[in-house]
């Protein structure tokens, strides 16, 4: 990348005329070697919209003719307006602004991991000179703004070389908005940025942003997928948005699962859960609904399928080193007879070498009580001499969670009550007797009483009202 800096002719014009704004050509120098010379943050030149931004950069500071710069430009606006998003807004109402914000926030770089997990004052003196000097060479680039770049595009085409239809301007492309990802907590540290003249003065401010929200994935994202396959962690952009205001019922259960992770989230002793129960009563949404009430707090959840329960060891060593809390959750859990991964999770639940960490639980979810399933073959003990034994490692596996707790199938009045409300939620004007009959029909129709049953009546029944 350095070699650019060699042989660089100061063709054409001296200075770019943005606005209101004058940026001599040696504003675009500054930030191409800037970015040239980035350290802790390098990862972000490997970015496709970076490159893009480095190469059209490069070509107004060298000068190129008018039928290179313009392509140049093109793939960069192409690049920015592929990562907008109209319905998530604009953090400064530039494209290239923004998206530099977002991979400086969500870099994993030693100086973010190492402020995710000590104080500023426990990092060494170098790390952090050579973070502050990153941050004065990100604000150089952070400088060429879409204004900027377009007008050294014109500048450079002149008044009849501009392509018709317009050249379009990179600024503007979604409306003033919140946050796109990630915690709230990243708005401080982003307008504390966005409006400083000296980013080096905001390293202190910065670190604390590590501390509270996390490094790389682990501070964008708040939900992760344990891929077998790749051997990692992925990050979940849009998890499933249900909050407990949207769960009808069953508050004496859901208490017991709110007050565990309130523990676990205040550094207290806490158990592991096994959730079961009847299908649709509402277990995997208690669950879901944490990370949307106490992601804020630090709780991250990582969905890990069963087959994956042999890389476990992995997984908990990647998370182990981290300042969140994570909730490992296992949906629908189940083993047949000739499924022995169960064997596996016995062992991380309690009996492994391995100590678990202080910031990791596991919440399982099953329709079983016992979660291997035991046939009355198996207490035909034949010529083995400690069948018991058998049995009872079978049933041990549900023994090992801490607690657990039981979501049965909703009588009438509770699955009529789950209607109404969910009916009040949705603003459906029906009368309750029409309403209660209408459900109760639904419900011999198709899946029997729970709210997974009434919640679908709801749906349905909105789609019908709002059609006629």
């Amino acid at each position: 990348m350095l070699n650019i800096f060699k042989n660089v002719l100061c063709q054409g014009y001296n200075q770019i005329i943005a606005g209101d704004v004058i940026m001599e050509k040696t504003d675009f120098f500054g930030a191409l070697r800037a970015a040239a010379s980035l350290t802790l943050y390098r990862n972000i030149t490997l970015d496709p919209a970076c490159r893009a931004w480095f190469n059209f950069v490069e070509s107004v500071v060298k000068g190129k003719p008018a039928d290179e710069i313009l392509p140049m430009y093109s793939e960069l606006f192409f690049r920015l307006a592929q990562l907008t998003d109209p319905a998530e807004g604009s953090f400064t109402g530039d494209a290239w602004q923004d998206h530099l914000l977002t991979l400086l926030l969500y870099d994993d770089n030693a100086f973010s991991r190492g402020a995710s997990l000590y104080p500023p004052e426990e990092l060494g003196p170098g790390l952090l000179d050579a973070a502050r000097g990153d941050l004065v060479r990100l604000q150089a680039m952070f400088r060429i703004d879409g204004a900027a770049a377009r007008a050294a595009v014109i500048d450079r085409l002149g008044a009849g070389g501009i392509p018709c239809g317009g050249l379009p301007l990179w600024q503007g492309l979604a409306a003033p908005a919140g946050l796109r990802a990630g915690t709230s907590s990243a708005g401080g540290i982003i307008d504390l940025l966005s409006q400083s003249t000296g980013w080096d003065s905001c390293l202190a401010d910065l670190a604390c942003y590590y501390r509270a929200a996390g490094a790389g994935p682990y501070g964008r994202y708040r939900a992760f997928r344990w891929s077998g396959a790749a051997g990692r962690l992925e990050g979940i952009a849009g998890p499933d948005p249900i909050r407990f205001t949207d769960l009808i019922g069953y508050q004496d259960q859901r208490r017991q699962v709110v007050e565990n992770t309130e523990k676990f989230l205040a550094g207290f002793p806490a158990n592991n859960l096994l959730l079961y129960g009847d299908r649709g009563t509402g277990k995997s949404s208690t669950v879901k609904a944490l990370l949307n009430q106490y992601g804020e707090q630090g709780l991250r959840l990582v969905e890990v399928p069963k087959g994956s329960l042999g890389d476990f060891p992995q997984i908990i060593a990647m998370l182990r080193q981290q300042p969140q809390r994570f909730i490992i959750y296992m949906d629908d859990l189940s083993f047949e007879e000739s499924e022995v991964e169960y064997k596996e999770l016995k062992a991380v639940l309690e009996g492994g070498l391995t100590a678990r960490p202080h910031n990791v639980l596991i919440y399982a979810t099953s329709n079983r009580r016992h979660l291997v399933r035991e046939r009355f073959s198996d207490r035909d003990t034949g010529d083995e001499l400690h069948s018991n034994d058998t049995v009872q490692e079978k049933l041990s596996l549900a023994d090992r969670f801490g607690v657990t707790i039981f979501f049965t199938t909703p009588d009438k009045a509770l699955y009529l009550k789950i209607v109404r409300e969910l009916a009040g939620q949705a603003g459906l004007a029906l009368g309750s007797s029409e309403l209660e009959r209408r459900a109760l029909l639904w419900a011999s129709w198709h899946n029997g009483l729970s709210g997974r049953t009434a919640r679908q009546f709801i749906e349905n029944l909105s789609g019908e009202l709002h059609l006629s």
